[in-house]
């Protein structure tokens, strides 16, 4: 029995994928989890490196996306194959530690293994400008969406597997936290984070956060989905009582 299934999405992260996999060895002190990677259509030996690699650590497995078709995507392409009770997913940019899908594990099983939780990070220790820009788009989701959104985009994200179910047409993009985190406010969730280091990444470039130009398409498709996520979803898990 799988207790909690992890996906961590890798776009050309080859430098990053021994280390991330070494650190989730040096954590994981129980049978019940799995990591599982997923090659993100990577261009940069990704593939073939994963292969490699994956016989030492048996606790993870590997889902191959031919095509990128976004970051959404491919977490979605892990989670449709996870097992366990519990999902999720974090960073393979190093940015976000490992040890801390071990931390939302824990308070998952002091509160009782729920099944209506999600525990998030809440992200410390950034650049000022980083921080603003943040601010920013959370105080504009919460009062667009009219529902509590702030550090949409921090890791690990962990929840029930029913929560999973439940989602209808998740996006492919980076709008897929915003919509997890938007989804879970609409089904009243508990939503519990705890604080989590964002520190630089150690290896390769951002495959979105290169300037501000990318922060600007960015802010356009947060944009856009929020459009269609008001438009579309607001109404469909309006409490009966």
């Amino acid at each position: 029995m799988i207790k909690l299934s992890v996906i961590v999405p890798c776009y050309n992260e080859s430098k990053n994928i021994p280390l991330i996999l070494e650190k989730f060895d040096s954590v994981i002190k129980r049978k019940d989890i799995e990591v599982i990677l997923v090659n993100n259509g990577s261009n940069d030996g990704s593939q073939e490196l994963m292969e490699s690699l994956i016989i030492n650590y048996p606790f993870a497995r590997i889902v191959h996306v031919k095509v990128n078709e976004g970051y959404g995507f491919g977490i979605l392409s892990g989670l449709r194959e996870a097992k366990g009770d519990y999902l999720g997913w974090t960073h393979a940019d190093m940015q976000t530690d490992p040890y801390d899908v071990i931390k939302a594990l824990d308070i998952i099983e002091e509160q009782g293994n729920l099944t209506q939780i999600y525990v998030k990070g809440e992200r410390k220790n950034r650049p000022l400008f980083d921080q603003l820009f943040t601010t920013g788009m959370s105080i504009f989701e919460t009062f667009y969406l009219k529902e509590k959104l702030y550090d949409i985009n921090a890791q690990p994200n962990i929840f029930h597997v029913s929560f999973f179910k439940s989602w209808t047409a998740p996006p492919h993009d980076f709008s897929l936290d915003l919509y997890t985190l938007y989804m879970a406010r609409q089904q009243k969730i508990d939503i519990i984070r705890f604080n989590v280091i964002f520190p630089e990444r150690l290896h390769g470039e951002s495959s979105w956060n290169t300037g501000l130009s990318a922060k600007y398409k960015f802010i356009k498709r947060t944009l856009s989905f929020s459009k269609k996520l008001k438009k579309e979803l607001k109404n469909v898990y309006r409490p009966s009582h």
